[in-house]
């Protein structure tokens, strides 16, 4: 069985993929895979280069001037996350030739990269805008308008929601919440 599982920053994505990682199930960060990428993907980053002239730095990717680039011109971070995504998916299949019985794609982008077609259920995990600043603050270190930005720049949870098969509220403790992935897990008889 293969999950996605996607949702915003700050909703409580890991403590599910911990559970899915403990019943033995094979883990898929598609945000460690792209760095990863960058570092060994001469395809990526020539393609990169070639729609993005200057970025690459004796074969090392410039992820700030990158990112002033794209983050400046919607049609160029388009274009940017169609070489990525396309990148993501081909390690993505690549790593799934194992056939495991059981894992999990962790992605925000898990509809936009075309990865959710490879998925036999698809989980959106939400909580509440205050509670994902807090959990942000906290676990990065960053300010609250820092935080705010960032869950602002990401898709609306009813994005996530309306798209996929099943929805997590983590708007509890963490130990309730565990109980609920877990009990999600069962239902799905993984555990």
């Amino acid at each position: 069985m293969i999950l996605g599982i996607t949702g915003g920053t700050g909703c409580g994505k890991t403590t599910l993929l911990n559970h899915i990682r403990d019943a033995g199930g094979m883990i898929l960060d598609c945000d460690a895979i792209y760095h990863e990428l960058l570092l060994s993907d001469k395809a990526m980053l020539s393609a990169i280069e070639n729609r993005f002239p200057g970025t690459l730095e004796d074969g090392i990717l410039n992820r700030k001037k990158l990112g002033s680039i794209v983050f400046a011109d919607e049609n160029a971070l388009l274009d940017l996350n169609a070489i990525t995504h396309s990148a993501v998916k081909r390690e993505v299949l690549r790593r799934l030739e194992e056939k495991p019985k059981l894992a999990a794609i962790d992605a925000i982008g898990l509809f936009e990269g075309g990865l959710a077609e490879l998925c036999d259920v698809t989980v959106a995990i939400t909580a509440p805008l205050e509670q994902r600043v807090q959990r942000l603050m906290a676990r990065d270190s960053i300010s609250e308008d820092y935080a705010r930005s960032r869950i602002a720049a990401q898709h609306d949870q009813s994005w996530f929601i309306e798209r996929c098969d099943v929805t997590l509220e983590n708007a509890s403790d963490v130990q309730s919440y565990s109980i609920k992935c877990l009990d999600f897990l069962k239902d799905l008889g993984i555990i």
